[in-house]
């Protein structure tokens, strides 16, 4: 069957001449194409074939169709003559060329379908690696599935690669995938963000606009990364010479302010006169000076008259100054009005006419009185700046001196701080040399190196060897604590499992759990990996948290159990207890030195307020966390996270 062409093809002949034949499966009235679409074998006439005439028999043949395992319809079995064998032996070869027949279209269907996927995928990378944008597209759990070379250089990096590239290759992935995520959990159909890269070659700077589109049915995200780098350097380029372009705006609005204030000023009187001392022309103001009107009182024309005296002999005056074409001077005129006294200052100019004469002289009168008042505040303005420059100068210099003592405090405050960690190192260290040698006096006299002791003797010499290791225990706490502060605290990461090293813990602890009334339950999955980590300082830990619940709780359960987040790569080691629990305030109190949450000198449980510091300070080295869930009279819940390989710093 050429399923495409709907049509029956020749595979091969036996006992006759080779043939090649075509028949239209649709074309019910050939007598071979209905027997291909019978249900079984059939004897098909000579009289019935008279359009199968290409090498089949005239004579009366056997038909039987071929089907594949799923029982389609894969091709015709064509027997002559159509004997009782015949057909017996067509039968069985109808099964078996039918099954070979259907694999073998089955491989060439599949060889065809994996070709066209090949062209179709070297055309897809043809596409998007014309296209100079990054193009990208990740599957649902943010991972990369197809990229084009662009993208490539930006996220793609190999081990023989630089170190530089490496990094600015993986800081690249990181600001992706954030923008990624952010863009996904807007639930958009098109999320765009800017998105700032570095270029692995280079090292510059880059940004680009992230334009993510979710697949159908949330199968991935199309990313497109479009380089906005150069277009957001125009835009800053522009607004930078948008906003000189506003200062100048500003800077001119505000010299033709000062412009239009000094012509909006101009309310000086103005007065113009010919050569002989005549008035040609006079502003407002200087009509108000040099004019009176009809009816204006006595005192008035007076007045104007006396203006004008004065104003005649001052311009009288520029003719005697020779060739000077100006000329400055002060008069004091009358206010027409109010007769106040004004002083005037006048400044002249001569107007020349085409054959250097005189033709006019304009004065410009200005009044001093608001002048002389604005130089009276600008003294007394002038003589409080002074005063408060002075001010901000004694100010200036208090704070110098305030921040010198504080740094020198602070100097003095490190200084201390360094002096106490090298004295509690020092301190514990020389401890240790006369506990050790008490521990080893002791060890001796009970193993009877000096001869047998008493009973008596030998409960005091427990007593004394018991207090000696508590109090080289609380050396020890001292000098962790010492040694973590000063940064000297050594780490050892070493490959271990979680459950042999709790297993561990509680052998340590039987003796204590022996005399306890609770019960002490491990839960530790076989599935839980194995940590990478410093094994001495978890279990130290864990020792610390395990030992701490015993001693707080009277009755009940305490239970050690671990998890493990595979998203986070943290492993969880929780100790939960049924004790006396912590109350809200003091939760965090519990985590600093010497302290305990009853530090009363009455209190009922002894220790020295060392242990959940050190774990605190320990679990922070080793990159996790102490978290802690309690309540008084309901037990508590301290939970030590910790990344599943320890990260080197």
């Amino acid at each position: 069957v050429d399923g495409e062409a709907r049509k029956l093809v020749t595979v091969a002949v036996h006992g006759r001449p080779p043939a090649h034949l075509e028949i239209n499966i649709d074309d019910r009235d050939d007598a071979l194409a209905a027997a291909f679409a019978a249900d079984g074998s059939t004897i098909v006439a000579g009289h019935r074939r008279r359009r199968s005439r290409n090498g089949i028999p005239s004579a009366p043949v056997l038909a039987s169709p071929l089907h594949d395992s799923e029982r389609n319809r894969v091709g015709l079995l064509v027997v002559a003559p159509p004997a009782a064998r015949a057909r017996q032996a067509a039968t069985w070869l109808s099964g078996v060329l039918g099954t070979t027949l259907g694999r073998t279209q089955a491989r060439q269907a599949l060889e065809e379908t994996e070709r066209r996927l090949r062209r179709e995928r070297t055309l897809l990378y043809s596409i998007i690696n014309a296209v100079s944008d990054p193009i990208l597209l990740t599957d649902r759990d943010e991972r990369i599935v197809i990229t084009n070379a662009r993208a490539e250089a930006l996220l793609a990096s190999r081990e023989e690669e630089s170190e530089g590239r490496r990094r600015a290759v993986g800081l690249n992935n990181m600001l992706f995938s954030a923008a990624l995520s952010r863009g996904v959990f807007e639930d958009i159909e098109r999320a765009r963000h800017e998105l700032p890269l570095v270029d692995p070659e280079e090292g510059s700077d880059l940004l680009f606009e992230l334009i993510a589109t979710p697949l159908r049915e949330g199968e991935g995200v199309v990313s497109i990364l479009r380089n906005v780098s150069d277009l957001r350097m125009a835009t800053t380029q522009i607004q930078e010479n948008y906003e000189k372009l506003r200062a100048a705006e500003a800077e001119v609005r505000a010299e033709r302010d000062r412009l239009d204030l000094i012509i909006d000023s101009v309310a000086d009187p103005i007065i113009a006169t010919d050569p002989a001392g005549n008035v040609v022309m006079l502003n407002a103001p200087a009509e108000r000076l040099f004019t009176a009107p009809p009816d204006a009182r006595s005192d008035v024309v007076g007045r104007v008259r006396a203006n004008d005296a004065h104003f005649t002999s001052f311009v009288a005056a520029l003719f005697l100054t020779g060739s000077e074409t100006r000329y400055r001077g002060e008069i004091q005129l009358a206010d027409p009005v109010s007769g106040r006294l004004i002083p005037i200052e006048a400044v002249s100019g001569k107007i020349f006419s085409m054959h250097a004469e005189v033709g006019a002289i304009v004065t410009i009168l200005h009044d001093r009185t608001e002048e002389m008042e604005k130089a009276r505040l600008y003294a007394e303005l002038k003589k409080s700046s002074e005063q408060l420059e002075q001010k901000v100068r004694d100010a200036t210099g208090e704070l110098v001196r305030q921040n010198e003592l504080l740094r020198r405090q602070h100097i003095e405050l490190e200084q201390a701080s360094a002096l106490k960690s090298q004295f509690l190192a020092n301190m514990s260290h020389e401890f240790r040399t006369p506990l050790n040698a008490i521990l080893g006096y002791t060890s001796m006299l009970l193993q009877g190196v000096s001869g047998d002791a008493t009973p008596a003797q030998r409960k005091s010499l427990s007593r004394i060897d018991s207090n000696a290791r508590h109090l080289l225990g609380i050396i020890n706490d001292i000098l962790d604590i010492a040694r973590i502060e000063s940064g000297r605290m050594p780490l050892t990461a070493t490959e271990f499992k979680l459950s042999a090293l709790t297993d561990e813990v509680v052998s340590e602890l039987e003796p204590l759990i022996a005399r306890a009334t609770v019960d002490v339950k491990l839960d530790m999955p076989q599935a839980l990996p194995a940590m990478r980590s410093d094994r001495q300082k978890v279990k130290q830990i864990v020792l610390n948290l395990l030992s701490n619940a015993l001693k707080f709780t009277s009755e009940g359960v305490v239970r050690v159990s671990a998890t493990y987040d595979t998203a986070a790569g943290t492993v969880a080691i929780t100790v939960q207890d049924t004790g006396i629990g912590v109350a809200p305030e003091d939760q965090e109190r519990i985590f600093e030195d010497f302290r305990q949450a009853d530090n009363s000198p009455t209190r009922e449980y002894g220790g020295a307020g060392l242990g959940l510091a050190i774990c605190r300070r320990l679990a922070t080295m080793l990159g996790g966390r102490i978290g802690l869930e309690s309540a008084l009279g309901k037990g508590s819940t301290f939970t030590l996270a910790l990344p599943l390989r320890l990260r080197r710093r």
